[in-house]
Order: C-alpha cells, then sequence, then structure tokens
C-alpha cells in the first residue's frame, strides 16, 4: 500500500506524532496490519478491518475498546507509558471515534505497538507454552468480571457445535459421490463422536457453564512475549465476544500441542504433545484458579478434544462442499487438513483421560 495513503489514514488518528515510514506486519489472513514508525519514537499499528467478512466493523472496534479499557481500569496506579508496554491500546481518530471510516471504503484502527516484544507462530518449548496458558488466563480472569453482555457476537454461532453439525450433515447431501468415497472413514468418526462432542454445547445451553469474554482465535501468535519468553498480554481482539472459556481454552491446545502443521499429509507425524497441554494448563489454571468454576476445571480435556473436533469438521465439510470456505492449493487440501486433525484427536484419546 502506498506511503501516501496509509499516512492520510494514520493522521486521521489523534497520536500528536508525525508518519515518518511503514512496514507491512503479517500477522493475519483476513485484515492488513501496518507498522507505523513516527518522529518521536513511538511506533504504532495501524489496522484495515476486513468489512467484507466482519459484517458489523463498528460493533467489533467497540468490542474491542470496551475489553481494553477494562483491562486498563484494572491497573489504576499505572502511567501511561506502564499500561502502553502491558495493554493492548487503542487510539481515538480526530472525529473522537476509535475508527477511520470513509463512506464505501475501509474501516482503521490504530494501537499502540508494544515495544521490545515479539511473536511466536509456533511453541518452541514448555516455557513458551507454559507462559502463554498465563497470558490466556491472565486475560480471561481480568475480564471475568465485565458483563459479556454488552459485547456483539462478532462471527454468530462460531464455535457452536449444532450449528456446525448440521453445516456437516447438509454438505453430506451435497458431496460428489467420489468425495463421499474419500470420506467413507471419517463420516464413520464423526458418527461415533458426534454425542460426545455435544456436550459443551448442551451444557452451556443448560447453562450449567457461565457465559463470559472470550477471546475465540488463541492460536500461540496472538500472544505477546517480551525478549525473555515471558508473557506481556493477548493480542489480535477483532473475535472478542460472548462464549465459555472451553473455546478459548480449547483452540489454544489444538493449536499448540500439534507436532505438525494442520495440514501435514504423513498422519504418522501428527502427535499431541502431552508435555506442551500440561505447561499450558499449568500456566492456565494459575491465574485462573479463582475464577473457574468446578464444572469449567472438569470439562478443560474434553474442551481440547471439542475444539480439535469441530476443525475437523469444519474441514471435512467444506471438502464435501467442494473447497467453497478454506483457500486449497490442491483438490484434497481440505480433505488433508481434515485427516490431520482426525488424528490429532486419536493421539490426544490415548494421552489424556476424560
Amino acid at each position: 500500500m502506498e506511503a501516501n495513503l496509509l499516512k492520510t489514514i494514520f493522521n486521521a488518528f489523534d497520536h500528536k506524532s508525525n508518519f515518518v515510514s511503514h512496514s507491512e506486519l503479517n500477522s493475519g489472513h483476513i485484515n492488513d496490519t501496518f507498522l507505523i514508525n513516527t518522529d518521536f519514537g513511538n511506533r504504532y499499528v495501524l489496522q484495515r478491518i476486513n468489512h467484507h467478512v466482519f459484517i458489523d466493523v463498528e460493533g467489533l472496534i467497540n468490542n474491542k475498546v470496551l475489553i481494553s479499557n477494562h483491562i486498563k481500569s484494572k491497573f489504576p496506579n499505572f502511567s501511561e507509558q506502564e499500561l502502553s508496554s502491558k495493554i493492548l491500546l487503542f487510539v481515538k481518530a480526530q472525529n473522537t471515534k476509535f475508527y477511520y471510516h470513509k463512506e464505501n471504503e475501509n474501516y482503521w484502527n490504530l494501537m499502540v505497538f508494544i515495544d521490545d516484544s515479539i511473536t511466536y507462530e509456533v511453541v518452541e518449548d514448555e516455557e513458551i507454552a507454559y507462559e502463554g496458558g498465563k497470558l490466556l488466563g491472565t486475560f480471561l480472569n481480568l475480564t471475568s468480571d465485565f458483563d459479556s453482555s454488552q459485547l456483539i457476537d462478532v462471527i454468530p454461532d462460531f464455535h457452536d457445535m449444532s450449528f456446525r453439525y448440521k453445516q456437516y450433515v447438509s454438505s453430506l447431501t451435497n458431496a460428489s459421490k467420489e468425495r463421499l468415497k474419500k470420506t467413507t472413514k471419517y463420516i464413520s468418526v464423526v458418527d461415533e463422536l458426534k454425542v460426545e462432542m455435544h456436550i459443551l454445547q448442551e451444557l452451556k445451553e443448560a447453562g450449567k457453564i457461565p457465559i463470559r469474554v472470550t477471546h475465540n482465535d488463541t492460536k500461540i501468535s496472538n500472544a505477546l512475549f517480551d525478549q525473555y519468553k515471558k508473557g506481556i498480554c493477548m493480542i489480535d481482539t477483532d473475535t472478542v465476544m460472548p462464549g465459555i472459556i472451553h473455546y478459548d481454552f480449547g483452540d489454544a491446545i489444538r493449536t499448540i500441542c500439534n507436532t505438525t502443521a494442520e495440514d501435514e499429509k504423513d498422519l504418522s507425524k501428527v502427535e499431541f504433545n502431552l508435555n506442551y497441554y500440561k505447561a499450558f494448563k499449568k500456566g492456565f489454571i494459575e491465574k485462573m484458579k479463582y475464577s473457574l468454576s468446578p464444572i469449567e476445571l472438569e470439562y478443560l480435556p474434553l474442551a481440547a478434544k471439542t475444539m480439535i473436533f469441530i476443525m475437523a469438521l469444519r474441514f471435512l465439510t467444506d471438502y464435501l462442499n467442494n473447497d467453497v470456505y478454506y483457500k486449497t492449493r490442491y483438490p484434497d487440501h481440505n480433505l488433508d487438513r481434515a485427516k490431520n486433525q482426525f488424528k490429532l484427536i486419536e493421539s490426544l484419546s490415548e494421552k489424556l483421560v476424560f
């Protein structure tokens, strides 16, 4: 993107500094994100929100700001400089809103860049897994007293098992004979697991698991660390919305504990890393021990299995629907992804007691 355009957009925000240069941050698959350098040495993260994916962008940004302000309120004695080094902070636009938007154009928001911070695309050791668990636990603990009904559903039914299962059932009626034949084994696996995989959904609907603020995109690359592998904060809060903690815990485990990429074809390489699971869970519970209800704690292992299953089901559904949702690089890419996740479930089930 041209520097002059970014400069114009950046200057629409109330940051009291001058644009010097920019670089693109490859931090996501949906939005465009840029690091902005200024004359005072302050740096900012300028983000374009994809309004084709997120229908209510204003609601999404409001969610992020509400949660940021709530976390900020927990540290009343911190200076602005201290806050900006530990918390995701948003900058108002000149019109006093927390976004810049022109009719029929993109939405943009601006955040203070946290200096001396790093992210990891994959977990390299148990220390990172442990710190990642502490970060997620801290985020959920700090927001545990926030009224989640103030937040919009950014992506309705995102982790809803009943919704995902209905999509899957519909795909069976639309699939070609060839694709049905290739997925026979996994259709049987879904049938075997479907009752167990609806347990969390049923507990949620029965009101037995509390609805909380949840992050909903808890891969390790959305956890920010310092240079010494110590956690700073959770980032990329675009999908913050009401949910149950099992969504966040389970999806973090899904991405942290797989020994391979999620499209690895050699299933002999796909294993559930039990040591990373234990390290992440330890850190998570350390920060959540006063916020977790007994039933939430009891179902953490099932959360891991359930979130892996949801992704396996989504990949399988998309394959049966002729690959209409996920980008693919070859004809059976989604099938390979589904196989990978089902193998991860198998490995997890061998190593965890439910």
